[in-house]
Formats: C-alpha cells, sequence, structure tokens
C-alpha cells in the first residue's frame, strides 16, 4: 500500500522552527513533485511550497524567506523546514506528492501534522 507519512509537528513558540518531514512508502517506482500543503481552521487548504524531482522549488509569498522545502530522493523523503514561525502558520500541513505506482500516475495525500505556534 502507497502512503505518505508526515512527522515534526508540535507545538511551538512565536519565532520558534520546526522540521517537518514525509516519508513515501510502499510500491513506488517514481517521485515527481513534491508538496506540503496546510488548512487553518476555517480556511481553505493552500500550497505551501512544492519541490520538483530535480530540485526546483517553489514557494507562497507567505512563508518565503522563512520556509524552506528539500527532498532526499534516496529515501523518498521530503522536508520543511520552518524557520520565524507565527501564529499566523498556525495549521494542519499535508504532505503531497504525484507518484508512478502500480495503478500509474496517481496525487496522493499524508493524514497531515499539527503545527501550533503561540504568541
Amino acid at each position: 500500500q502507497v502512503q505518505l507519512v508526515e512527522s515534526g509537528g508540535s507545538l511551538v513558540q512565536a519565532g520558534g522552527s520546526l522540521r517537518l518531514s514525509c516519508v513515501a512508502s510502499g510500491s513506488i517506482f517514481r517521485i515527481d513533485t513534491m508538496a506540503w500543503y496546510r488548512q487553518a481552521p476555517g480556511k481553505q487548504r493552500e500550497l505551501v511550497a512544492e519541490i520538483t524531482s530535480d530540485g526546483s522549488t517553489n514557494y507562497a509569498d507567505s512563508v518565503k524567506g522563512r520556509f524552506t522545502i528539500s527532498r532526499d530522493n534516496a529515501k523518498n523523503t521530503q522536508y520543511l523546514q520552518m524557520n520565524s514561525l507565527k501564529p499566523e502558520d498556525t495549521a494542519v500541513y499535508y504532505c503531497n506528492a504525484d507518484m508512478v505506482t502500480r495503478p500509474g500516475l496517481m496525487n496522493y495525500w499524508g493524514q497531515g501534522t499539527q503545527v501550533t505556534v503561540s504568541s
């Protein structure tokens, strides 16, 4: 069974840092673009950052200069380093990936990890 599992969410004070991880497992032939999304209470899910298989990155304006996305292709893992956290970063963070598996190219979601930033 193909799955994405996030970890690293926690409660942190404003100005602090967290590092999220997401591991893809199962019968995976190839991973294309990986991304982090977040959803705050009462708001729509939004793209935070994405990274292609060759390392090109894209960030939401709200996190540019504070968050860094990276990946380790050998470990089927992506990371989100979050610095200078603000209360408005509080949300459930979801891992997302386009992966080639037995059915073909599909988009997958993780179960989410809670990040809470206190003021």
